[in-house]
């Protein structure tokens, strides 16, 4: 079994890439340190078949204000996080094989607000209503995709001054590997266009979504 990992230097990334050696895959591993782009749509178009594919990638703005944002600021988010979400899977959905499986890092920031990082929130909604929308377009071919909606991770994606104020409010940073734990639950589940939650203290667990109300 083959499989792929984007943004596999960070430490969700490392976790995720052990977990699935672990499982038995040969994991090729993509990141910016290595030479790999995921907002090149160009990059995308030298990747091949993989079994199951891991579109981890992300980061934070670092901004809380949105008068502060910066366009370079802002451009890097939705480049990293919702472009290279959309380059690979439109790639992958041209090469992976029917059976196999698209797995998304997106975020609680993807279900709920994110006061402290409203741009952050616009990518992870983003990416889920993404997962969920296109899912139907993969299943007539035979592919699953999946969103993983994790909670902050104690990671040096999240800033060390961010990770005092959260824990001072009372919030549990996960480990890299609950994680991966979760994209693990994600792939192992028959379902597709599916967000699940990773919270300290629980196994990983399947959101169900609501829905609205029908018309009159």
């Amino acid at each position: 079994m083959t499989a792929l990992v984007t943004g596999a230097a960070g430490g969700i990334g490392r976790a995720i890439v052990m977990k699935l050696r672990a499982e038995g895959f040969d994991v090729k591993e993509l990141d910016l340190v290595s030479g790999f782009d995921v907002t090149d749509p160009e990059a995308w178009e030298h990747i091949g078949s993989v079994d199951l594919a891991c579109l981890n990638a992300g980061v934070l703005t670092g901004s809380d204000h949105i008068a502060a944002l910066t366009d370079e600021q802002y451009r890097r988010a939705v480049g990293v996080n919702v472009d290279g979400v959309v380059y690979g899977v439109r790639r992958l959905d041209r090469v992976m094989p029917k059976g196999s499986t698209i797995i998304v890092t997106a975020s609680l920031a993807g279900l709920v607000g994110i006061p402290d990082d409203p741009i952050y929130g616009l990518t992870k909604h983003a990416v889920v209503g993404f997962v969920r929308s296109v899912a139907p377009q993969l299943a007539a071919r035979g592919i699953r995709i999946q969103a993983v909606c994790p909670g902050w991770a104690d990671t040096a994606l999240t800033p060390p001054e961010f990770k005092q104020d959260l824990e001072a409010r009372g919030f549990k940073l996960l480990t890299a590997e609950a994680v991966a734990d979760g994209v693990w639950a994600a792939f192992k589940s028959a379902g597709t266009g599916e967000a699940w939650i990773v919270q300290p203290g629980r196994e990983p667990l399947l959101y169900e979504f609501k829905g609205v109300p029908g018309p009159r």
